[in-house]
Order: C-alpha cells, then structure tokens, then sequence
C-alpha cells in the first residue's frame, strides 16, 4: 500500500522543480533579450521546451537554449520510477532491500559565450526508495585565469548566495556542503578544480522532512538569484580571441569531469534517463592544447 504523506512530499518536490524551472528559463530569456547587438549579434534565443517519456517509467521535460549569450543552456526536470538494476540497488540506500525507486529532480548548466561569464551548474533532487532523501548543490566554474581565484567577486557573490541557503536552516551545513563540493568538483587526473567551488549535498536527511525540502527549495531560489546577476554584471564586457581560447580550453576540463566523474551523469544513463537531455551538459565548443 502506497503511504499517502511519501506521495504527497513525490507531488510536492516534482511541483516545485517544474516551478523553478520556469522560472530560471524565464530569466535566462530575458538576458537573451536584454544582451546589445552590437557584442552579442543575431536574434535573442530562446528556450525550447520538449517532453519526454521513459519506457522503464516515467519521463520529463527538457528545456535547451542555444542562443547569442548563452551558447548551450539546459534546465532540465526528470520525474521518474522503476526498479533499479542489481549493479545500481547495491550502491542506493534502501534499494537492497527493494529495487524499486522514485527519483525528481531538475538539472541546469549553462555555458555563456562570453568568456567573462563563468559557466554555472545546479541540481537539486528527491529520491526515494525504502528510504527517501534530497541531494544537489550548486557550483561556479569560472573561465579565466584571474577570475578562477577564492576572492573573485563572481565567486564570492556565488558562495555568500549558497551560504545564504544554508544558514538559515543550519549554519553548519554551509562549511560541511561546502567541502564536499570542494572534493567531489575535483579532477584527479589533473590535480586541480573544476571550479571556484559551492556547495554539494548527497542523501541529505535531517530528520525534519518540511526543513529538508525548504532547504532544497532555498538553494534553487538562490541559484535563481545570484547567477543572472552575475551574468548581467558581465553582460556589456567585451572579449578578445585569447580569452576565448582560454574559455575553450578549460571548457575541455569541464567534459572531463562530466565523463569520468560526475555522478548525475552516470545515474540518469544508468537509469535509463533522456540521453540528450544527460549529455546537454556538454559544452558545444572545446580545445585541447
């Protein structure tokens, strides 16, 4: 028997992830809008928005935007259900003693034209198996040197926004979240960051289940802040072909991590999740030197 108050939190998070999903398309396109002509030629771009459905059960709605500031943008929410693989239930909380899962979430990385505007990603989730618990986070990963420090002003106003997130539910989730970020953006191949850090929050149980999910809901609220105001901060920034190079080479290191570390990654494929919507995470121009 299904327990009605489980279902309820199910309608719940999926609500609110096609919410802000709205409404971060909402204000990507109005940049788009906004950006002047004589930097960012062409027509504004604008979300494409396109269901899908999953065989295994459930589906989702993928929005991509290829536009003149924002090269390749994806906010994507997935609301899906089946039964994990032997392989997946081993590595999942609760699913050992049943393989079957709910999983929503809604997933967003955007890659700007604009050197100068760093590329942002956030994901927040629900699942739920025997158990049931959020995860996500959020972090930057500036293009440019002299941006990729701890005390760049885009990475000081991105991390004062997540630790805006956190504190007021618990001030020691900030500093906890935030090293975890730290370790889990991390190539160890490389020996260096993707990025300038946020913050990153796996099988997240408080034991307040109203408390988990408005913090979930904070961290989107503050993505849906702090990114468009950095990208406007940026907006009317000229470029040079060097910097655009640099931005295509650490772009490199960005499908790097996706392809060889990103957990998000290997659960949607293994999950029988949308292939393109999975892979629009990848930027659409790289170099490697």
């Amino acid at each position: 028997m299904s327990d009605p108050a489980l279902e309820a939190r199910k309608q719940a998070a999926e609500a609110w992830f096609r919410d802000l999903q709205a409404r971060l398309t909402g204000e990507l396109n109005a940049i788009e809008a906004e950006a002047p002509d004589d930097l960012y030629p062409g027509a504004p771009g604008r979300f494409e928005l396109k269901d899908w459905a999953r065989a295994e059960g459930g589906g989702g709605t993928m929005g991509l935007l290829r536009g003149r500031v924002f090269e390749k943008a994806g906010v994507h929410v997935s609301v899906v259900h089946g039964t994990f693989t032997p392989e997946m239930a081993k590595t999942m909380p609760g699913a050992e003693e049943d393989p079957r899962f709910f999983a929503t979430g809604i997933s967003v990385i955007v890659h700007p034209r604009n050197p100068r505007m760093p590329t942002a990603h956030m994901n927040t989730r629900f699942i739920c198996t025997t158990e049931a618990w959020f995860g996500g986070g959020g972090d930057l990963t500036p293009m440019l040197p002299d941006q990729r420090r701890d005390d760049a002003p885009d990475t000081l106003a991105f991390h004062a926004a997540m630790k805006g997130a956190c504190d007021p539910h618990d001030p020691t989730w900030y500093p906890a979240y935030k090293k975890e970020a730290d370790e889990y953006f991390w190539l160890p191949h490389r020996k260096e960051p993707r990025g300038t850090g946020g913050i990153f929050y796996d099988r997240h149980r408080s034991g307040d289940v109203a408390k988990d999910f408005a913090f979930t809901q904070d961290v989107g609220k503050a993505f849906l802040d702090v990114y468009p105001r950095i990208c406007r901060s940026r907006l009317l920034e000229p470029w040079t072909p060097e910097e655009r190079l640099q931005q295509r080479i650490q772009r490199g290191r960005y499908v790097e991590f996706n392809l060889l570390y990103d957990r998000g990654t290997v659960f949607g494929l293994k999950t029988g999740g949308n292939i393109e919507s999975i892979l629009s995470s990848m930027p659409p121009d790289v170099a490697w030197p």
